[in-house]
């Protein structure tokens, strides 16, 4: 599981309100309950009674917060980036942009190509 869903799911439980919850998460309404629904989708059951605003726990979101909690004070390491770098091996050099095959540049003094000089 993502931590950050873990977070939100956590933040989530101690206000009890997805509107504050946000406001002190810092993101907008949607994305959290974007995040709440991958985070059911994840454990296949709701975690959350939403009622005419009122949210309280289900069973399942009970038997999670105390993982959830653990979790998010131990996170489990991940392999560092470069650890991950130093068992791949790299592709070489620095990238460079391709010149693509666009115009030339437009030398000062000289019409646009394409366009005609106005006539008086």
């Amino acid at each position: 599981m993502d931590i950050s869903l873990l977070r939100h799911f956590v933040q989530v439980v101690d206000t009890l309100d997805f509107e504050r919850a946000a406001a002190a998460l810092a993101i907008p309404r949607s994305s959290l309950n974007a995040s709440i629904r991958q985070l059911e989708a994840e454990v296949g059951t709701p975690l959350f009674i939403r009622v005419d605003g009122s949210v309280t726990l289900t069973p399942a979101g009970e038997a999670i917060v105390d993982d959830a909690r653990a979790e998010l004070a131990n996170p489990t390491p991940k392999l560092p980036g470069s650890v991950r770098k130093a068992s791949k091996p790299s592709a070489g050099g620095k990238a460079k942009a391709s010149k693509g095959k666009g115009r030339a540049p437009a030398v000062k003094g000289q019409s646009a190509p394409g366009k005609r000089r106005q006539s008086r």
